[in-house]
């Protein structure tokens, strides 16, 4: 070999080599720093586009794609948010549920990229979404699991009633012109779920023993069912205003069972009441979503506001130089503090209700 080529090709892996220290340096700082407190705009908001990247870079399930999919919708991300959709679609399975790229149990999370999917067709014409989402919402109207009240069960593979679906299936029955069984689900769920001394909801109950299979008041459940009671009382038509005002009612109570666990700092436990468990961030994100959206909608008295900036503030706090929202309860098996698809969708969440609110004095305090 040449010895000037050889020298050359020594001198250019001696440069590689020594750049990789300061290229790691820079990527712990990044990840180190405090956050740079932004002004937030919709357009102009650093935090918020750093979030959507984070999110983006992350391996999506179903209900995890779905999420991803309406924070980007609410944000008016839209092109993004039809690039989600479709491949939704791609991994849509043939008796209709979307996205399920992972297993065969799922009967509701596959409905949370519904409303996606059916937005991605209204702005396209294109009629393979369109299909795709009426294959959707065949599958949750005529095939998927229900009790005998025909209340959806979570999964396939169990009949059991999970308080995650009150986000995952009502909102997409609702969008998609069947109000009134998204409003049949809600009521199931509560009656079900709900325990009126805490004015919390237990997450999974076992309908073929009759007994709770987890009776504990799980943070990111109750947020779950906050906010997918908000996004069917949106999604109502004007004339069902008693419906509504029974929802945000439902919405108001488990807020206020939550808001007696709040801590100093804004956050909550992972179970609400167990403060032995760990310090969780989405249950926050998710509670401040659904105070926002209420205000900003009339249905929730501005006396929560100072709440909901005390968890905004404190979700802020929890974003790093990657814009990974720490903390939440944390894939893939939530059982600890860590980083999720489902924690970075409710910080965009968060910050679309927030957007969205005509007059924030009361609430921006960073």
């Amino acid at each position: 070999m040449n010895r000037n080529v050889c020298s050359l090709r020594t001198l250019s892996v001696w440069l590689f080599l020594t750049t990789i220290p300061l290229t790691l340096n820079s990527a712990q700082a990044r990840a180190d720093c405090p956050l740079r407190k932004t002004e937030n705009k919709k357009d102009g908001n650093e935090t918020v586009q750093n979030v959507i990247r984070a999110m983006l870079s992350m391996q999506r399930r179903a209900w995890e794609q779905g999420v991803a999919s309406q924070a980007l919708l609410e944000l008016g991300e839209t092109d993004l948010a039809i690039l989600l959709a479709k491949d939704a679609v791609v991994n849509q399975r043939k008796d209709g549920r979307l996205g399920l790229n992972e297993g065969d149990r799922a009967a509701t999370d596959p409905a949370s990229n519904g409303e996606s999917v059916l937005a991605a067709a209204k702005a396209t014409g294109d009629e393979k979404l369109k299909k795709a989402a009426e294959q959707m919402l065949d599958f949750l109207l005529y095939k998927a699991p229900r009790t005998r009240e025909g209340i959806l069960y979570h999964n396939c593979i169990e009949n059991m009633v999970w308080v995650d679906a009150f986000y995952m299936a009502p909102p997409f029955l609702a969008v998609s012109g069947h109000p009134d069984e998204a409003i049949k689900q809600i009521i199931g769920y509560r009656k079900i779920l709900f325990n009126p001394e805490k004015k919390l909801y237990h997450h999974i109950w076992d309908e073929d023993r009759q007994r709770f299979e987890r009776k504990l008041f799980w943070g990111v459940g109750n947020g779950w069912a906050a906010a997918g009671m908000t996004r069917v009382i949106r999604a109502l038509p004007e004339s069902m205003k008693k419906e509504k005002d029974m929802i945000a009612g439902f919405v108001r109570e488990v807020v206020e069972g939550c808001l007696k666990y709040q801590r100093e700092d804004g956050l909550f436990h992972d179970i609400l009441d167990d403060p032995t468990t760990f310090v969780e961030t989405n249950a926050a994100q998710m509670l401040a979503y659904s105070i926002f959206r209420g205000v900003t909608g009339g249905w929730m008295d501005s006396k929560y506001l100072p709440h909901a900036s005390r968890m905004r503030d404190a979700v802020y706090r929890k974003v790093d130089g990657f814009g990974l929202v720490q903390g939440v309860c944390g894939a893939p098996r939530f059982d600890r503090a860590g980083t999720a698809t489902e924690g970075q969708a409710f910080f965009l969440l968060m910050e679309a209700a927030y957007n969205d609110m005509p007059v924030r004095q009361n609430v921006d305090r960073r």
